[in-house]
């Protein structure tokens, strides 16, 4: 797992202060241009997927298909959009502290072109992350399979890059298992969807927030800046603002950003900082086994037993285990009895407790909830 970023810690070469909280009308290009370098700490981009749509999309019935169609997702050529996407992601590398990371996310039309441009700008791909709708628009021609993802791409600014990945968060998210990268979750749709004054759809390609509350948990800290480059209707800044980080959205469109200005002042951010920050285990105080005994969670005498009750172990007075023919730490009692170079006793051992088998790790976090602060 790579290294984490400190919290407060400050960029290589340093940081430099930018307005933050706010939505800024024009070309994103020109905008990232005339902010501070390394001054965000990581960019989500919803670019342009130069879709290439010929002509109307009708269903069966012959109703027009609600399909984005707007000027800008149009251009002349596939090497305008690749220029386009060059600048952009080079003025997007500019403004990127260098242990900030970035994603941008795309369809079949695009994405690949994208992903071509990030790996020429020098840009280290982390992951490609498969975003699958449980509910996808489906195919009215009939002449191709429905197309029910679209694929994010994570990247560093390069291969050393010391960037935020907070990987106990994303586990705990997914019922304590390691969080995969393809991300089952539905389109925006219901009470989500914003809407105009004419009841129409405010913005064509609206994001869902549980998609964004997973991408900002993923890859930054409380306090941090998410610049949203493409921001369309504030799903970025909504979500950020909501988890305690703050947001820059850029937007060339006028009635956009009064939807997205609205949609985030109805925000209520938490300010609770143990709501909001997964600290990873190997940032907490360390806690030895023997002061599991000390404070009188684990008696001397206790026997400690495996995840399949095959091997037990006694728990001695001095923090250390017995077996019938060794002693030694939890860890190295543990991997001695499986015959292995390691084991983490915290996982591998447990206890009765209530008459059910309890990881002598769940009494580590106790004991750890109730030491001082200082400690922590």
């Amino acid at each position: 797992m790579p290294a984490l970023r400190r919290r407060g810690a400050r960029s290589r070469g340093g940081t430099t202060s930018v307005q933050k909280d706010v939505v800024k009308q024009g070309d994103c290009i020109a905008l990232m241009e005339a902010m501070p370098e390394a001054s965000v700490d990581m960019v989500f981009a919803d670019p342009p997927y130069n879709l290439q749509l010929e002509g109307d999309l009708l269903r069966p019935n012959n109703s027009k298909v609600d399909a984005v169609d707007d000027a800008w997702d149009q251009f002349d050529s596939f090497a305008a959009y690749d220029d386009f996407t060059r600048r952009w992601l080079r003025a997007a590398r500019r403004v990127l502290k260098d242990n900030g990371s970035l994603w941008v996310i795309g369809s079949y039309h695009n994405i690949f072109r994208v992903g071509t441009a990030l790996q020429d700008l020098n840009y280290w791909i982390l992951n490609d992350v498969v975003w699958r709708k449980t509910n996808p628009m489906p195919n009215f021609r009939g002449r191709r399979f429905t197309n029910a993802h679209e694929t994010m791409i994570w990247a560093a600014k390069d291969k050393d890059a010391r960037y935020t990945f907070n990987y106990d968060a994303m586990k705990r998210l997914n019922d304590d298992l390691q969080m995969r990268s393809d991300w089952l979750i539905p389109i925006c749709s219901g009470g989500e969807r914003l809407k105009n004054d004419k009841g129409e759809k405010a913005h064509p390609t609206q994001k869902p927030e549980a998609l964004l509350h997973r991408v900002i948990m993923a890859a930054t800290k409380p306090g941090d800046i998410v610049l949203d480059p493409f921001f369309g209707s504030g799903t970025s800044g909504a979500v950020a603002r909501k988890l305690g980080r703050h947001y820059i959205g850029l937007e060339r469109d006028s009635d956009y950003i009064a939807v997205a200005k609205k949609r985030i002042s109805q925000v209520q951010p938490i300010t609770d900082m143990e709501m909001i920050d997964t600290p990873a285990k190997r940032q907490e105080a360390r806690i030895p086994f023997g002061w599991l005994i000390e404070h009188g969670l684990l008696e001397p005498g206790t026997v400690l037993h495996g995840p399949d009750k095959r091997w037990r172990a006694k728990v001695r007075a001095d923090g250390t285990l017995i077996t019938a023919d060794f002693k030694g730490s939890i860890h190295q009692v543990g991997a001695h009895l499986q015959g292995a170079p390691s084991c983490n006793g915290w996982s591998f051992w447990h206890v009765k407790a209530d008459g059910k088998p309890v990881s002598i790790d769940v009494l580590r976090q106790k004991l750890r909830a109730n030491l001082p602060k200082t400690l922590n």
